[in-house]
C-alpha cells in the first residue's frame, strides 16, 4: 500500500522518544492522530507502542527486522536525526517501509562545537581552569601561570576525515582560524583552499584530525591503535560524527601515554555509556568529553523538527523526500 492509497484515512502517528528533541513539533497538514512518548526502551515496548502505527517517528529507538516483522501496518519511519544505523534498511526496503532522515540542519551547530573542543584543547583551557581552581595562580610569583603548552590554530594543519556538509562546514571555519586544511575522502574534492590526500598523509600530518564520516562496517573502528601511532604525538583528534569510529580503548591508552597530544569527543559507540567506557572515567586535562550535544543548539532542533515534519507530509503526498530506504 502505497501513501496515496492510505490518504483517505487518517494516519497513525506514533513519536518514539519526543523527549529527545528539545522543539517545537508543528501538527502535521493532513488527517491524522498523534501519539508521542518521551521514551521507549526495549524491543517489546516498540512493538506494542506502533501498533496499528502507519508512520513512526524515532531518534534513538531502534527498529530492527525482528519488530518491523510485527508492524504489518507501518508505512513509513521519519529518523529525526541524520543517521540511520538504528534502523534495519534492508527489511524496511523488503516491506516496502520508506525511511527519511534529516540532512543539512546542523552545518553550524556541530562545526562550531567541533571548533570549539580544538580550541579549547589547543588553549589548555581545562588545564589551565584546573590551576586556577587549586589555587596555583594565586601562589604563583608572577602575573601570569605557565605549565601548560599553547598552540595556535592558526598555522596549523587540519586534516579532515570525511568531507560531506559538516566536514565542509568546519573545513570552512578553520580557514578562517588561518589552518590548512587536507581531507581524506573516497571521492575527488576540487574545493579552492582545501588539499586531497592519503590516509596515510592526514594521519601522518594532522595537527588536529577531525572525523566526519556516518558509522559502517567499513568505517568502525577506523582509527585504532595502529593509526593513533601513526599521528604525530602533539596532534589532537577530534569526534563529533559516530561513536564506534575510534577504537576506544586503544585512544584511552594512547591519551594516557602521550602516544597523541589529546582529544575531544561528543560521540562514543554506546549511548548512553556503560560505566566500564573506557573514555567515561578518563581524568586526564587532555580530554574533553561531552554528552552528544554537538547536533543540539536551539536553532538546529527546531530546523530539525521542521525539516521532520516536512518529510512525513511529503510522504503522506506520495512524493517523500530525504529517502534513504
Amino acid at each position: 500500500m502505497t501513501a496515496a492509497s492510505t490518504s483517505q484515512h487518517p494516519h497513525r502517528i506514533v513519536f518514539l522518544d519526543r523527549d529527545s528533541l528539545i522543539a517545537t513539533v508543528r501538527p502535521p497538514a493532513f488527517a491524522h492522530s498523534w501519539e508521542e512518548h518521551a521514551h521507549t526502551r526495549g524491543s517489546e515496548q516498540t512493538v506494542s507502542r506502533l501498533q496499528g502505527a502507519t508512520i513512526a517517528i524515532t531518534n534513538k529507538v531502534p527498529l530492527r527486522a525482528a519488530e518491523l516483522a510485527q508492524l504489518p501496518g507501518l508505512k513509513m519511519i521519519a529518523v529525526a536525526a541524520t543517521g540511520t544505523d538504528i534502523v534495519d534498511l534492508a527489511a524496511c526496503r523488503e516491506r516496502g517501509i520508506v525511511v527519511a532522515n534529516i540532512r543539512d540542519y546542523a552545518r553550524a551547530t556541530v562545526p562550531e562545537h567541533t571548533l570549539a573542543l580544538m580550541l579549547a584543547l589547543r588553549r589548555q583551557l581545562i588545564a589551565y581552569r584546573a590551576d586556577v581552581e587549586a589555587g596555583l595562580w594565586q601562589a604563583s610569583d608572577r602575573f601570569c601561570l605557565f605549565g601548560h603548552p599553547i598552540r595556535d590554530l592558526a598555522g596549523s594543519r587540519l586534516g579532515l576525515l570525511g568531507y560531506g556538509a559538516l566536514g565542509k562546514s568546519v573545513a570552512q571555519l578553520g580557514r578562517a582560524f588561518g589552518m590548512q586544511v587536507i581531507v581524506h575522502n573516497r571521492s575527488p574534492i576540487e574545493d579552492d583552499g582545501v588539499t586531497q590526500v592519503t590516509f596515510d598523509e592526514l594521519l601522518a600530518t594532522s595537527d588536529v584530525l577531525s572525523l566526519h564520516l556516518p558509522l559502517t562496517d567499513k568505517t568502525r573502528n577506523i582509527i585504532g591503535a595502529q593509526e593513533l601511532a601513526r599521528m604525530q604525538p602533539t596532534s589532537l583528534l577530534i569526534n563529533t560524527a559516530r561513536g564506534g569510529l575510534v577504537d576506544e580503548a586503544a585512544l584511552a591508552d594512547a591519551l594516557t601515554r602521550g602516544v597523541i597530544a589529546g582529544a575531544g569527543f561528543d560521540v562514543l559507540s554506546k549511548e548512553p555509556p556503560l560505566p566500564d567506557n573506557p573514555l567515561l572515567n578518563l581524568r586526564l586535562p587532555n580530554f574533553i568529553l561531552t554528552p552528544h550535544t554537538a547536533w543540539a543548539s536551539g536553532e538546529a532542533m527546531q530546523k530539525l523538527a521542521d525539516i521532520l515534519i516536512g518529510n512525513v507530509e511529503a510522504f503522506e503526498r506520495g512524493a517523500p523526500t530525504n529517502v534513504v530506504a
